[in-house]
């Protein structure tokens, strides 16, 4: 039998996450994410609601994201968020959460489906007006979306001031890479 050697490289095909600073602003690909989509079955809602709560996972409503100690979601439609939690711990995380909500809910792994990219620095409107319609100044920290980016669907997630989360198809990783670089680059 053959002695295969996997080896994980980062959506963007490097051995670690790659990041550039642009004037004031840093994009950087983030790989520390597990991430699984929750949603809750028809006529499961309030017990999907108790077993996130149970669990420690917050369900955000529409249009907004929420940090728990462990767990962090955001809302992608009626009873439908994903949720994130730390990689290192998180690993299989359908594993770890089936057991919570047992029927009540649908869990898909999406950990592997998604390429990540923080988006930190100063004036982050003035690069993003340029990727997007999703109007930065007026919406604040724990706002989420789902908006085009260079022709791609992505959640843009407003973690704080001066923080973006922009999460895009791993397949098309370096295509949202270049359009962030390219926006940075003619905003500053």
């Amino acid at each position: 039998m053959a002695d295969h050697r996997l080896k994980p490289i980062t959506p963007l095909g490097n051995d670690a996450p790659d990041a550039v600073t642009i004037g004031p602003v840093t994009i950087a690909e983030v790989t520390d994410t597990a991430l699984a989509s929750l949603a809750a079955r028809l006529g499961e809602e309030a017990a999907t609601a108790d077993a996130a709560d149970a669990a420690g996972i917050p369900l955000p409503g529409p249009g907004q994201s929420a940090k728990g100690a462990t767990y962090a979601a955001f809302w992608l439609s009626p009873q439908q968020w994903m949720v994130e939690a730390p990689f290192a711990t998180h690993e299989d995380i359908i594993a770890i959460l089936k057991p919570h909500f047992g029927e009540a809910a649908s869990l898909t792994e999406q950990t592997d489906a998604w390429a990540r990219f923080d988006v930190t620095g100063a004036d982050l409107p003035s690069m993003f007006e340029r990727l997007s319609a999703f109007d930065l100044r007026a919406h604040g920290p724990g706002a989420a979306t789902r908006t085009v980016i260079d022709h791609l669907g992505c959640y843009v997630v407003i973690r704080g001031a001066g923080h973006l989360s922009i999460l895009g198809p791993r397949s098309s990783a370096a295509t949202l890479f270049h359009a962030l670089e390219t926006a940075a680059r003619s905003a500053y």
